[in-house]
């Protein structure tokens, strides 16, 4: 979908989106502060101008994919049943507008037309034990990293919350980068050391089937290292350097691919403290487990911008996939219907126990094969109420013939998802340009654009990316 490149932003242009950014989100508010479970208790849909009731009521989920996300099936063209109130088309088009671009510049062909469940970009090799969506991002991720590497003359790439280590296997084994693997989690650390073996084996096999084909980059398995990284104050090993280096002091590339919550906080300000750092490239995600205050907002600019907060609900909204709700709109399958029974169980664990709001509902299998009422009944017994509780059928059918509407409800507050996670990048951006002008950084830094580096999307997951700057800051949709 169309919509705003930093790239061709300048600094004013940047401070004119955020404040933007805050006014559009302070007048949508209500529907982004809605939990959708309380669609029914808290009659969400007649907080709703009844002109947009009017307009929306009794479309179904291909119409509502096609009208109000703008995302029409292949070959289908956007007509609307009736005409719409402006203020509904203006909300699609300023949400639209506002928002980061979610769609490449240019297009490539896909690497999982022949395959699936396989990159045709990938030897087999790296495909091992990692599925086709990773195996996406670690490819594109990683030849993003190798491109920065050699642009800003980096000596070694640090991976922070690595994980198991397919995107430090790649950059290092494939790439042939000196990579650091860093990684809270001790069990995490020593299956990515096992994978590390396993890998090397197989490309030593690899090469003794085909000894025409020469080895051309240097051949190193990641360091790994076990490390929890405060996001609240500098790690002493992320910035180590594995070897001594000739050139003088070791020019660190940091990289986090879906760096959780405060830990994409925590690269950012490795980079602007910290003379090793020359460059980074962060895909963040989980936002909605930023810490408040420290993890939003980071730029003295958003935080002076009235309505600037971004609460749990609003940054946990902002996590969705809008493009993937879309295309599950468009098959319109019976697992839309989700929403619209755990809203409707929503009403009946309030009449047992008022207090209990919003428990958590452990996943109920098969919740398309279920009638309203068994659906209730399992839900009622997950958050501890008795699952024999009468029940009124009638009410239950009545909250199920408005399955549209709660669907259709959500589809609003995820037209807007976009906006929230614009505005946290691009709080981002405006911190380290902050940082810059402020001389707090202690040597040279690019805030520019890498030029053609931008990933594309991933055909087989939906997710796109935003270059927002080079370094390099990327959201999980972006």
């Amino acid at each position: 979908m169309p919509g705003i490149s930093a790239r061709g932003l300048s600094h004013e242009g940047r401070r004119q989106l955020a404040v933007n950014l805050t006014r559009v989100l302070a007048l949508y508010r209500s529907i982004l502060d809605a939990y959708i479970i309380e669609f029914f208790t808290d009659n969400l849909w007649d907080t709703l101008p009844c002109s947009w009731q009017e307009a929306l009521d009794g479309l179904n989920p291909p119409q509502l994919a096609t009208m109000l996300l703008g995302m029409p099936g292949e070959g289908e063209v956007i007509r609307y049943r009736s005409v719409w109130p402006l203020t509904l088309l203006a909300l699609k088009s300023t949400a639209c507008a506002l928002a980061f671009t979610r769609t490449p510049g240019f297009q490539t062909p896909s690497e999982f037309l022949e395959n699936p469940s396989q990159s045709s970009r990938l030897t087999a090799p790296f495909r091992k034990h990692v599925r086709p969506k990773k195996q996406h991002e670690i490819r594109r991720l990683g030849e993003l990293v190798k491109k920065l590497s050699d642009f800003t003359g980096c000596t070694q790439v640090v991976d922070v919350g690595s994980g198991q280590g397919h995107l430090s296997r790649f950059m290092a084994l494939g790439l042939g980068l000196m990579v650091k693997s860093i990684e809270g989690d001790q069990r995490l650390v020593e299956r990515a050391q096992r994978l590390d073996q396993e890998l090397l084996q197989a490309l030593e096999k690899e090469e003794k089937r085909n000894p025409q084909v020469v080895q051309t980059n240097p051949r190193h398995s990641p360091h790994h290292v076990v490390r929890w990284v405060d996001p609240t104050a500098l790690c002493e090993e992320l910035l180590l350097p594995l070897e001594n280096t000739c050139q003088g002091r070791a020019r660190l590339l940091l990289t986090g691919l879906h760096a959780c919550g405060d830990l994409s906080v925590a690269l950012l300000r490795h980079f602007s403290c910290c003379p090793e750092v020359v460059a980074l490239a962060s895909v963040g995600c989980c936002y909605m487990k930023l810490s408040d205050p420290g993890g939003y907002p980071l730029s003295q600019w958003v935080a002076g911008l009235p309505g600037y907060e971004l609460p749990y609900r609003l940054r946990e909204g902002a996590c969705h996939a809008l493009e993937e709700y879309a295309e599950r709109l468009q098959k319109a399958g019976p697992g839309l219907r989700t929403h619209c029974y755990r809203a409707a169980l929503e009403t009946v664990i309030r009449r047992a126990r008022p207090e209990l709001r919003r428990p958590g509902v452990q996943g109920i299998p098969r919740v398309h094969e279920l009638k309203i009422e068994e659906y209730v009944q399992r839900g009622l017994q997950r958050v501890g109420l008795d699952p024999q509780l009468p029940l009124n059928l009638a009410a239950l059918q009545a909250h199920q013939a408005q399955e549209n509407r709660v669907v259709a409800f959500f589809s609003l507050a995820l037209l807007l998802a976009p906006l929230v996670e614009t505005l946290i990048l691009l709080d981002r951006l405006l911190y380290l340009q902050e940082q810059g002008e402020g001389g707090l950084q202690q040597g040279p830094k690019d805030y520019g654009d890498l030029g053609s580096g931008t990933p594309s999307p991933s055909p087989s997951s939906n997710v796109s990316w935003a270059q927002l700057i080079t370094v390099v800051i990327l959201g999980p949709h972006l």
